[in-house]
């Protein structure tokens, strides 16, 4: 499981123009995607960091001030671009593998008191995000 890790000021996902899932105070956007042989143990590593990582204005926490966080599936995570100019797509996990696992992340991250917003797994979205800092970190479990 690979996590993008953003510290954001605002942040929205749209399905078809409509705004599905926002943040619209400091917090995390987090994109995520899933392999084929990842499980409970992976997503149990990244929701611990995603809730732990002290990368929030001083030093902190999102678990630690009660940060926002909105999650969005994302397989181009698992993208292959070592051969050619078109990417391969053979590492990322097929939906009905991916889906449950984002869901389970999801639940996780709320389970540890976090506000946690989506967007709609493969639903071709548009996501608007203002980076704070900016500050971008690569989780993988």
């Amino acid at each position: 499981m690979r996590a993008v890790v953003q510290r954001v000021t605002r942040a929205a996902v749209r399905v078809a123009g409509e705004v599905v899932g926002a943040i619209d105070e400091p917090g995390l956007l987090v994109l995520v995607g899933a392999t084929h042989d990842d499980g409970p143990a992976q997503v149990e590593r990244i929701a611990r960091k995603v809730a732990e990582l002290r990368i929030l204005r001083d030093e902190r926490a999102a678990v630690d001030v009660g940060a926002p966080v909105l999650v969005v599936s994302q397989f181009t995570l698992y993208a292959d671009t070592r051969k050619g100019r078109r990417p391969t797509w053979n590492a990322a996990a097929p939906g009905p593998v991916a889906e449950p696992l984002v869901a389970d992340l999801v639940r996780a991250l709320r389970e540890r008191g976090l506000r946690v917003a989506t967007g709609v797994f493969g639903a071709d979205m548009a996501v608007e995000l203002v980076n704070d800092g900016p500050v971008t970190v690569l989780l993988e479990a």
